[in-house]
């Protein structure tokens, strides 16, 4: 039976840890330090992070998205307003980031409120995107049903041809959001599952408390 497969997968983790010195008083320099070891073992796409956002009646939805910059107001990634995850987060502005780092044992959760980042941010990044990205944003009604692949093909070359060689601008139905973190956990896996859990709880602004879980 595949239950019996799946029960078989077992690993067992390695013996680094993570204290209460190590993690000190401050989640996002913690999370500098991980996301920073895990560019440097050259994991692929380290900033891919799965986003949890739920609907106005409070139905969950889960979908990865990739981490385009942090600092102490937030997490900010970027998509198509109009998109399922857009809808939801307009009628429930709240989300768990999850970024799990298999190689290095290591998983981050952030939950937070949300809020959209300003239109020039948005410019920014989009101008920093590759033509055919800025060309798929305006093509794609993402979330919404399509016939065929070649009618997204077709959105995009009309948006192409009618750019005329031209910088893209940012459709205005497409921009970016900040996760803003009143929670941050930390995990480390550990042997025999005693895995390491730091919680860190936003009491006061720049002030957080900090609890070790257990596993």
């Amino acid at each position: 039976m595949q239950s019996d497969k799946i029960r078989r997968l077992r690993k067992e983790y390695a013996e680094t840890e993570l204290s209460r010195a190590s993690a000190e008083d401050d989640p996002i320099a913690l999370f500098g330090q991980w996301f920073d070891e895990a560019v440097r073992a050259e994991l692929r796409e380290p900033n891919a992070m799965t986003l949890a956002s739920a609907d106005a009646s409070g139905s969950p939805n889960a979908r990865v998205v990739l981490l385009k910059e942090f600092d102490e107001r937030g997490f900010v990634f970027y998509t198509n307003y109009e998109s399922r995850k857009g809808v939801e987060l307009a009628a429930n502005p709240r989300a768990t980031l999850v970024f799990y780092w298999a190689e290095l044992e290591r998983q981050v959760r952030i939950a937070g409120s949300v809020e959209k980042v300003s239109a020039a941010e948005s410019d920014e990044y989009f101008a920093s995107r590759p033509h055919g990205a800025q060309l798929g944003a305006w093509a794609s009604a993402q979330s919404r049903p399509i016939a065929t692949r070649r009618d997204l093909e077709r959105a995009r070359d009309a948006r192409e041809k009618e750019s005329g060689g031209k910088p893209v601008t940012r459709p205005p139905f497409w921009g970016g959001y900040r996760v803003i973190p009143a929670r941050v956990e930390f995990w480390k896996g550990r042997a025999d599952r005693l895995h390491d859990r730091f919680a860190f709880t936003l009491t006061a602004p720049g002030v957080w408390k900090v609890e070790r879980l257990a596993p």
